[in-house]
C-alpha cells in the first residue's frame, strides 16, 4: 500500500513542487488549492509517474472546505501519512488603511488553515502510531517587519504551534517538520520590485524540503546565510533592530511577497 501525502497549496510553486516530486518517491498525493483546473494539471503529471492523485478544490481559510476535502481524501485515497500545509497569502498591513477584517483573513489562510487540517489527520496518525506534519513558514515569522504585521504575525503563530507539537507529539510515532525559506523564485515573487537577497530558484527548495521530510528533521531554515541573519537579529536590541528594519522599508518599493507559495490564493483574490 503506497503512502498517502496531502498538500495544501498544491496548484503552483513549493506546493505543486513537492506534490510532484513525492509522487515520484512512491506517494500517492492528496491535491487541494483553490483553483480546480490547476490542481487537474497537477494530477496529470502526478499520473504520469504512475502514481494516484485526487483533486480537492477548496479555500483552506474555511475550515468547512479544507475538512471536508481532507475527509474525501482520506475515504478515496486512504489515511494520510504525510499532510504538508503549504497554502499562503501575502499581503502588507499599511497602517494608515488597517483593517481587522484583512489580519484575520491572513490569520485564517496561513494559521488557521493548518491548525483545521491538523484536527482531522492527527487522531488517525496516533491511532496508528506513524505519520509526519510539515507546515511551510517564513524567516519573516521570527520577528515584526515593517509594513507586514499579519504576515509576520501569521507566521510566528504557525512557527510556535508546529514547535508545541513537536514537543507533545515525542515518542509518539508522529514526527513534525517545520521548513522556514527565504525568499524563492516562484509566480509571486516575480512580482517583487524589490531586492530579495540570496533568492532560491524553486526546485532547488523543494528538492531540500523533500530530503527534510525523507530524513524527518526537525527544522529546515535555508537559505543559510538569510537565516544566520534572521538568527542574529533576535538578539538585536530595540534601538537596533527598530534602526536596520527602517533602513529595509525605504528601499521597499512594491508590496513584499511571501517567502512560501502563496499564489493559489494571490492569483484568486
Amino acid at each position: 500500500m503506497s503512502p498517502i501525502a496531502f498538500i495544501t497549496g498544491a496548484s503552483s510553486g513549493l506546493g505543486r513542487g513537492m506534490a510532484i516530486r513525492l509522487a515520484r518517491e512512491g506517494y500517492d498525493i492528496g491535491l487541494a488549492a483553490r483553483r480546480r483546473k490547476a490542481l487537474v494539471e497537477v494530477a496529470g503529471e502526478i499520473a504520469l509517474s504512475g502514481r494516484r492523485a485526487g483533486v480537492y478544490p477548496c479555500d483552506v481559510g474555511v475550515k468547512e472546505e479544507i475538512q471536508g476535502a481532507l475527509r474525501a481524501c482520506q475515504q478515496e485515497l486512504g489515511p494520510v501519512d504525510l499532510l504538508i500545509v503549504s497554502a499562503g497569502v501575502s499581503e502588507m498591513t499599511e497602517v494608515d488603511d488597517f483593517r481587522a477584517d484583512d489580519v484575520e483573513r491572513i490569520m485564517r489562510v496561513n494559521f488557521l488553515g493548518a491548525v483545521y487540517a491538523v484536527e482531522v489527520v492527527l487522531p488517525g496518525m496516533l491511532e496508528r502510531n506513524m505519520g509526519q506534519l510539515v507546515a511551510v513558514g517564513s524567516l519573516a515569522g521570527f520577528r515584526g517587519l515593517p509594513r507586514t504585521a499579519a504576515y509576520s504575525a501569521s507566521k510566528g503563530a504557525l512557527h510556535n504551534f508546529f514547535e508545541s507539537l513537536r514537543l507533545d507529539l515525542r515518542k509518539s510515532g508522529v514526527d513534525v517538520t517545520y521548513v522556514t525559506p527565504g525568499y524563492v523564485r516562484t509566480a509571486m515573487t516575480a512580482q517583487n520590485d524589490h531586492r530579495m537577497p540570496f533568492l532560491v530558484e524553486c526546485d532547488d527548495a523543494v528538492e531540500r524540503m523533500v530530503v527534510a521530510i525523507r530524513k524527518r528533521k526537525k527544522v529546515l531554515a535555508f537559505p543559510w546565510q538569510l537565516a544566520w541573519l534572521v538568527w542574529i537579529g533576535q538578539v538585536f536590541p530595540s534601538w537596533l533592530y527598530d534602526f536596520l528594519a527602517a533602513m529595509q522599508r525605504r528601499t521597499k518599493r512594491a508590496p513584499q511577497g511571501g517567502a512560501e507559495d502563496g499564489i493559489e490564493h494571490a492569483l484568486d483574490r
